[in-house]
C-alpha cells in the first residue's frame, strides 16, 4: 500500500506529477482524496453515520471518521473513488447519488505524518439501517451514528460530548452492540474547519 503512486499537487491544486503513498506522508506532499459521509433518516430525525477505523490500522486506529474515505490512484479519477464505498461498508451506490460538497483543502501533522490532502466531498442521503452494512474488517472495525444535530453541535463547540450507536465487529467476527457518549477526542484529528465545512455543506443540502 506504501508503495502506491499518487498524482502530487503544488499549493494552487496544479498536477506537477507523481509519488509514492509513503513519500507523499513523509514529505507532506498535497495529493488527491475521495470521501463519503452518508446521512440516513429515522423517524424524522437526520442521522451521520462514522466508521471505527480498524485496531490494525497504521494511522488513527480504532478513532471516528468519515464514513468512508480513501486515497485516488495515480491513474484514477474523483468518480473511482465510490469504489471506497462498496469495499469498506459493502454498500452498492452509484456516483450519480452522491451529492457534492466540494474539494476541501486541509493539512494535519501527526508524529511523523504530513497529510496534505485536497478531499473531493460527498455525501450520499438515503435510508439505510446497520443490517445493510458489510464491513471490510481490515479497515473498518465497526459502524455508529449519531444525530446530526448533536454532531453539528459537537463541532460548532456547543457541545462537549455526543451520543452513538451502532455496533463493531469483535474478534470471533460477532458484531456487538454500541451505545456510548464519545467526545472529539474519538475522532480522527482532521481540522476542525474541515468538520465545521462538512456540518455547513451537509445542512445546506438538507435544507436545514
Amino acid at each position: 500500500m506504501e508503495n502506491e503512486m499518487l498524482k502530487i499537487f503544488d499549493g494552487d491544486r496544479n498536477e506537477i506529477g507523481k509519488a509514492s503513498r509513503e513519500e507523499v506522508h513523509r514529505l507532506g506532499l498535497w495529493h488527491e482524496t475521495f470521501h463519503c459521509w452518508i446521512i440516513g433518516r429515522e423517524k424524522g430525525k437526520d442521522y451521520i453515520y462514522l466508521q471505527i477505523r480498524s485496531d490494525s490500522k497504521k494511522d488513527y486506529p480504532g478513532l471516528l471518521d468519515i464514513t468512508a474515505a480513501g486515497h485516488l490512484l495515480a491513474n484514477e479519477t474523483v468518480r473511482d473513488g465510490i469504489r471506497e464505498v462498496e469495499e469498506e461498508l459493502g454498500i452498492s451506490v452509484s456516483f450519480q447519488e452522491l451529492l457534492s460538497l466540494g474539494i476541501i483543502d486541509y493539512s494535519v501533522t501527526s508524529g511523523n505524518l504530513i497529510d496534505k490532502e485536497l478531499a473531493n466531498v460527498f455525501f450520499y442521503d438515503c435510508s439505510l439501517n446497520f443490517d445493510d452494512f458489510s464491513l471490510q474488517v481490515e479497515e473498518v472495525s465497526g459502524i455508529v451514528r449519531v444525530e446530526f444535530k448533536q454532531f453539528e453541535a459537537l463541532w460548532l463547540g456547543e457541545l462537549e460530548e455526543v451520543h452513538v450507536e451502532g455496533f463493531n465487529i469483535n474478534l470471533e467476527g460477532k458484531r456487538v452492540s454500541i451505545k456510548k457518549m464519545v467526545t472529539r477526542n474519538n475522532f480522527v484529528p482532521h481540522e476542525n474547519s474541515y468538520y465545521e465545512m462538512i456540518v455547513h455543506g451537509i445542512k445546506e443540502n438538507l435544507g436545514h
